[in-house]
């Protein structure tokens, strides 16, 4: 018997990775990067631990191959379903199919961008090239397989042929080689080279549904599965040693990955992750569970993605390639993206595009380089021009010398333009469009020329859409397709209407004639030969494409029949192209005999225009070119010279040279998003979308007739603006304390603003720009229009609540009904000042009608109008528009005409009103604004001076600066101010810049500064009330949600807690000085509250165990006083009189109160909904309501006299009293900061000064270095029996009350021992002749209080007095007593530079926080 050696390596495959025959037995090894485990066969990778990242549809996670360490990298995602990774780079990339984008981000979840975003039908299969940093996908619709660079740049498809249902692709970049899964009819697993070439199929037999694969590098291996067959199965790279792994319990195998020993899939059945061993199929578990949509799945470790130790080809300095490299079979090679050719060189690819075939197809533009000869490039795919927005795109042109597409889409309504590499996109025309079918470019004088199917219309402007004119507006059915002659002066368009036919005009509009309408059924697609002189058309119906001479002469039948539905036309060289909707495919022949004819690319849905993009377009210099041919606007060729032309709407003046700056008479209306304008000036009513911001939702407008100024309404971001008619001025001028405005009026005499607001229920009036605000009224019901009769001085508003129509004086006095019967739905409202008559519309009673002034005379202009809204008159006519007919009509003021409909579909029409609006009459308020020192107001009588909301007169004209009582509240967009000196009880926006969502504010007197947060900056800022417009950032660094906020306003220092970071800081107002003092057991710190007489904070905490806590200012002396009971403690605020703190609770929906200890709790208001913000004034305790958008009050000791003050504050948040007599009291941080270097902070057993967290460059003591008395700085009188008796108040004690008491003490003892002294005096008096003087026994400073030992006082010495500490001294010597015999040290030689003492602090009660 003969032994023969066994290749255990063959027949068992042993081990994990490579494995060495010996005869008798064999040995396993490791490839680099791992290494071999104890066990002799399965290998193991170095350090760093492997994880596993898999794609969850709404979410991309990682998790440890053990299942047991979880976490999210991307979050709120729309449907991520294939991913890879890049280690090196920290970069996922992933396709998302609902957006059809490939996107990336970095592994920490940052910087998420779409890197490819066009042409994507069903993106999936991504795959990164990490060695050469490419991006590889696949796509299921559009059947490809692409590259990039991996920010995007430089795309290429590599294969485009012969795909079926492509799925997942796997890439092995040492080897330059990829492989992929195709589930089509005949399903195949295929390999190539990374440029695509050297394609093959690897797999094909027994293949059904292959899904996700993967490789294992060190084996060369590729794993599968096959969802169909319910199994994985391995083979080698080549297709050979094919075997199945497993094929039990696989409901559903998706995707695959694997790492080390180990394969794991995901599996849309079970919804979970599984592993098992990959040579055996053994040890199956589920590592993960329970998930929503598992997708894709990548094991992720350096191994997976090894660098080789030397860069070769593509990772070489890119190969020597100026865009993309790609390695192929043998070598690596150069492309180019986009339609730029590749030169000579083989390296560089051209600056510019050359010869290039677009095609728009639906939501894509596309294109096919036509360099070389064209056979060669049909058996080329087409690539993406890289736009977005693309909805339903149509006609094409260019503008060669800057590299420019434009493109029509009649979807989204617009003509947009970008340059071939999609760069610079914008949207040129994208107002009053309907179906804009044919667009042209004239490269001589750069202008745009196009036609609208829907309005009928041939317009043309400049290149980006400026100065847009109408040229013809009649006898137009169903415009088409357009193209010019800037030669000769020609425009020609084809109309494919009742009449179809070819025209052609002057390329101002002029010379219009028809060139064909003869045997013609559907004229399409025109294309000029400008060498030749021929212009020429297909016509989809007769399925022809003929030419002709220019004027129409010497017509011939390029190709006849034999088309099913051609559409656009094109010319590039001998060569004829035209796409057909119904093959799909765009066909070339030749353009003199229609012979040679192949298709050029098929399978094309929604197929539109086609155009090729060449450098012919030669620019000739015409009369426009010096000039603009002396033409103020646009300057147009036409057959033999130029014309001016002017924006529509616009009369070109008598000098046939100029424009009028606007039409003499207009109508504006509101079209929610759009204010258009129709003048009345020409012979066509034609309405132009005005050059303004983009608005929402504009429902009231007016304009002034002196400056052409706009004012409107957007209620959707709550502001009035004021707009120029040419969209070069815009602003904001109301942009807070605004709702719902539904009518706006100009009084051009008064130069002021009225308006009303449905939400509000108010009428107000302002300056023209916003200033002086005053609410006139607030008690209405529905206010709609409203109008000013500046000679009668009448204010008129309709209310749809009474129903009626009121009226008052425009100064707000003499308020009364105007109408109340036969009224309904009362809108707007316009007066006719030549007869002195009320005009309105009645959306129930479907009338129009009008009214004396005077109240006599009534009388019905309009019947059965269907839904009249705005109403406004010009000479002879009454103009309005109607809701439900989405029109605008007029008629005869006099109601003795017919009504016409001047401008139908407008489906969002609202506000119409008149230019020129009524005249300039004489300002009562004369030059001097009628001596008034803000509002002067006009009224029946003449005028009356007003002052803003909230302000309150000092004498008949002046108006005080500020109120003495208010509330300031943070909301969304606004920082408000309620005046409480005066009625009504009403919200005014501080104009603060820059502010987008405020939450915490606080107030610090001494310096007027309004402190407040910001939830877009994360920072806390401030501004003067001094000065509102140059808010500044006081702190940003480190800061993740600073919720609460509080100044302390004896020291000057700033106290605040961040929920993000559960830190309370502190600083000095100026942001100096920074330092933590809390930073344990917080969880969710919310408002904080000092006392800083008292040297007490206060601060709620939302944790899971609520609580209100205190502390000393320090942090010190931490004590939970409120734990029980309490939910969702949100505002906190102090009472100084009576000491007690005071919160509310947005879980609990109460308000409750206690003492500082947190003893003796009362209930004090029931049933708040949602209490945020909370504070104190007065006898009231006031807060905010998230859910009612409320200001609200009750009485601070019973919780009665409950008040809704303010409604509908969107956002509101934080609220703060201030008052004239706040933030009172007194401690030694007052007196030169307490005699620290850095921070005061104030303690009652002593002063602590602290050092900042991070040095600055002053030395810091955290002891005083200068002595300052306890009890007030020696360098006021306030300290004077008088002041110290009128700073004694409600609260008690003043704060020298104790050492007071002790100087008392000592007094008294001192007293007694100098009775005794007396004694030994005189009876020693013969023997002793003279006195001991003192001993000059030092007083010692502890704060807060004098002591005075023993040892400390000479009994001997004169007794003195405790006022006499308070004299005048030098800080830096000794203070002594008018003989010198008491000295008290206050600071010797110290070198810190001393502040400025403070000003004296006040001396009235403080009852606000």
């Amino acid at each position: 018997m003969i032994c023969v050696d066994v290749d255990e390596c063959k027949v068992f495959s042993p081990c994990s990775q490579g494995c060495d025959n010996f005869p008798g037995t064999f040995s396993c090894y490791c490839a680099r990067g791992y290494y071999l485990r104890p066990d002799n066969y399965s290998c193991k990778a170095h350090d760093p631990l492997p994880s596993i990242v898999f794609a969850n549809r709404l979410d991309i996670r990682q998790i440890s191959v053990d299942g047991h360490e979880y976490s999210a990298i991307m979050e709120d995602l729309q449907n991520a379903i294939s991913l890879d990774f890049h280690y090196y780079r920290d970069l996922i990339f992933w396709s998302d199919v609902s957006l059809d984008v490939i996107m990336r981000a970095f592994l920490n979840g940052t910087e998420v961008t779409g890197i490819v975003r066009w042409g994507l039908r069903k993106p999936c299969g991504v795959a990164v090239d990490w060695i050469n940093d490419h991006v590889y996908w696949m796509d299921g619709i559009t059947k490809r397989i692409e590259v990039a660079e991996l920010d995007g740049s430089n795309r290429h498809p590599i294969v485009w042929s012969g795909l079926q249902k492509p799925r997942a692709l796997v890439l092995y970049p040492q080897k330059d080689l990829m492989v992929w899964t195709d589930w089509g009819e005949n399903a195949t697993i295929e390999s190539a080279f990374l440029d695509g070439s050297g394609r093959r199929v690897i797999v094909r037999d027994g293949l059904q549904w292959p899904n996700g694969i993967t490789m294992d590098y060190p084996t060369e291996t590729i794993y599968w599965v096959d969802a169909r067959q319910h199994k994985i199965e391995a083979a080698l790279l080549d297709g050979s040693n094919r075997k199945t792994i497993l094929e039990r319990s696989l409901p559903h195998p998706f995707a695959i990955t694997v790492f080390e020993d180990n394969l794991y899939w995901t599996d849309w059945r079970t919804r979970s992750i599984h592993m098992a061993n990959k040579r055996t199929g053994r040890d199956h578990t589920t590592i993960q569970q329970s998930l929503a949509f598992p997708m894709d799945i990548r094991s992720m470790h350096a191994e997976r993605q090894q660098i080789p130790r030397e860069r070769t080809g593509c990772a070489n300095n890119n190969g020597g390639c100026s865009h993309l490299c790609l390695p192929g079979q043998y070598q690596h090679a150069c492309y180019c993206p986009h339609g730029l050719a590749l030169l000579a060189n083989k390296r560089t690819c051209s600056d510019r595009p050359e010869d290039v075939l677009v095609f728009a197809q639906r939501n894509n533009l596309r294109m096919i380089p036509l360099n070389g000869t064209l056979e060669d490039n049909l058996a080329r795919t087409d690539t993406v021009v890289p736009v977005d927005g693309v909805e339903s795109a149509v006609a094409l042109d260019f503008y060669t010398e800057d590299d420019i597409i434009f493109w029509t889409d009649i979807e989204a309504r617009t003509i947009s333009r970008a340059h071939l590499n999609g760069s610079s996109q914008t949207m040129g025309v994208r107002n009053v469009l309907e179906l804009p079918g044919g667009v042209a470019v004239d490269w001589y004088t750069d202008k745009l020329y196009w036609t609208d199917a829907g309005t009928k219309r041939i317009e043309v402007s400049k290149l980006d859409g400026s100065m847009r004119s109408l040229l013809i507006w009649q006898g137009l059915d169903k415009p088409r397709d357009i193209v010019v002659d800037p030669q000769d002066g020609y425009m020609f368009w084809s109309d494919w209407g009742k009449h179809a036919k070819i025209e052609r005009a002057g390329m101002d509009g002029s010379e219009r004639i028809t060139l064909i309408d003869s045997n013609l059924m559907w004229p399409n697609g025109l294309a000029i030969d400008y060498e030749r002189r021929l212009l020429y058309w297909l016509d989809a119906s007769l399925n022809n494409i003929e030419m002709a001479a220019m004027d129409g002469t010497n017509r011939k039948i390029l190709i006849k029949g034999n088309l099913t539905h051609p559409f656009g036309l094109t010319l590039w060289n001998d060569l004829v192209f035209w796409s057909d909707w119904d093959t799909k495919s765009i066909y070339v022949a030749n353009k003199h005999n229609g012979g040679n004819r192949r298709v050029v690319i098929d399978g094309l849905k929604g197929l539109m225009d086609v155009r090729v993009f060449q450098r012919k377009q030669t620019k000739r210099e015409t009369a426009c070119s010096t000039n603009n041919g002396g033409c103020s606007h646009l300057c147009l060729l036409r057959p033999k010279g130029v014309s001016c032309a002017c924006p529509t709407g616009i009369l070109l003046k008598s000098d046939k040279l100029t424009c009028r700056r606007r039409p003499l008479q207009s109508l504006l209306i509101a079209d929610q998003e759009n204010i258009r304008q129709i003048s009345l000036d020409m012979p066509y009513m034609v309405d132009v979308v005005l050059p303004m911001p983009h608005h929402q939702i504009v429902v009231a407008l007016d304009a002034d007739s002196v400056t052409g100024d706009i004012y409107l309404a957007d209620n959707a971001e709550h502001v009035i603006r004021r707009c120029s008619a040419d969209g070069t001025n815009n602003h904001v001028i109301i942009s807070a304390a605004i709702n719902t405005v539904e009518g706006i009026a100009v009084d051009t005499t008064g130069r002021k603003l009225y308006w009303t607001d449905l939400m509000r229920k108010s009428v107000e009036v302002s300056e023209l720009d916003g200033s002086n605000r005053r609410v006139l009224f607030t008690d209405l019901h529905k206010p709609r229009g409203i109008v000013t009769h500046y000679p009668s001085g009448k204010l008129f508003w309709a209310d749809w609540g009474l129903p009626g129509i009121e009226v008052s004086d425009m100064d707000g006095n003499e308020r009364k009904i105007f109408i109340s019967s036969n009224i309904a739905w009362p809108n707007g409202l316009t007066v006719d000042w030549s007869k002195r008559e009320l005009f309105w519309a009645d959306a129930k009673t479907n009338a129009i009608e009008a009214i004396g002034i005077d109240g006599r005379n009534r009388r019905t202009v309009i019947r059965d109008a269907p839904h009249p809204y705005g109403v406004t008159l010009l000479g002879s006519f009454v103009y309005w528009t109607d809701w439900e007919t989405k029109s605008v009509n007029r008629t005869r003021k006099n109601g003795t005409s017919y009504n016409t409909t001047i401008r139908a579909g407008l489906p969002a029409v609202m506000d119409i009103k008149a230019l020129p609006g009524p005249p300039v009459v004489k300002n009562e308020c004369g030059n001097d604004n009628g001596k008034c020192s803000h509002l002067c107001l006009r009224n029946s009588e003449g005028i009356s001076c007003a002052c803003p909301t909230g302000l309150t007169v000092k004498d008949n004209h002046r108006c005080v600066d500020e109120p003495s009582n208010y509330l300031i509240f943070a909301g969304l967009r606004t920082i408000g101010r309620i005046s409480l000196d005066t009625e009504p009880l009403w919200d005014v926006p501080l104009d603060v810049p820059h502010i987008h969502h405020p939450v915490i504010v606080d107030y610090y007197q001494r310096e007027d500064i309004l402190f407040f947060t910001d939830l877009k900056f994360d920072s806390i800022r401030a501004v003067s009330l001094k000065n509102l417009t140059h808010p500044w950032t006081v702190l940003s660094e480190g800061l993740n949600t600073p919720d609460g906020l509080s100044v302390d306003w004896i020291a000057g220092n700033l106290y605040w807690n961040d929920a993000g970071r559960k830190v309370i800081e502190v600083a000095k107002v100026d942001g100096s000085c920074r330092k933590i003092i809390v930073s344990t057991d917080l969880v969710e710190p919310r408002a904080i509250a000092v006392f800083p007489e008292e040297g007490l904070l206060f601060w709620t905490d939302w944790g899971n165990k609520s609580k209100i806590e205190r502390s000393f200012l320090d942090g010190t002396g931490r004590k939970i006083l409120i734990d029980q009971e309490i939910g969702w403690p949100n505002g906190l605020t102090i009472d100084y009189d009576t000491k007690r703190i005071y919160w509310n609770d947005a879980l609990k929906d109460t308000i409750k109160s206690s003492d500082l200890d947190g003893q003796n709790e009362v209930l004090l208001v029931p049933k708040v909904v949602h209490p945020f913000g909370l504070t104190l004034l007065g006898d009231y305790i006031y807060w905010t309501d998230w859910d009612q958008m409320t200001i609200e009050r009750a009485n601070k000791s019973s919780g009665s006299n409950r008040q809704v003050i303010r409604t509908d504050i969107e956002g509101v948040m934080e609220v703060k009293a201030v008052s004239g007599k706040g933030q009172t009291g007194w401690n030694v941080c007052a007196d030169r900061n307490g005699g620290c270097t850095h921070l005061c902070l104030y303690h009652p057993e002593g002063v602590r000064c602290a050092c900042p967290d991070r040095p600055d460059a002053r030395r810091c003591s955290d002891r005083p270095v200068i002595k300052v008395t306890p009890t007030g700085s020696p360098h006021h009188a306030m300290f004077s029996t008088t002041m110290a008796s009128a700073k004694k108040g409600p609260r008690g004690d003043p704060p020298g009350l104790i050492p007071l008491l002790v100087a008392l003490v000592v007094v008294a003892i001192l007293a007694v021992a100098s009775m005794v002294a007396v004694v030994v005096w005189w009876k020693y008096k013969e023997k002793t002749k003279m006195v001991e003087g003192p001993n000059g026994g030092a007083l010692t400073y502890t704060n807060p209080t004098y002591s005075a030992s023993n040892s400390d006082v000479n009994t001997d010495r004169k007794p003195f007095t405790w006022r006499r500490l308070h004299h005048d001294a030098n800080h830096q010597g000794r203070m002594f007593d008018e003989k010198g015999e008491v000295a008290a040290l206050i600071s010797e030689g110290s070198s810190v530079e001393h502040e400025s003492p403070p000003p004296t602090p006040p001396t009235r009660t403080d009852t606000v926080t």
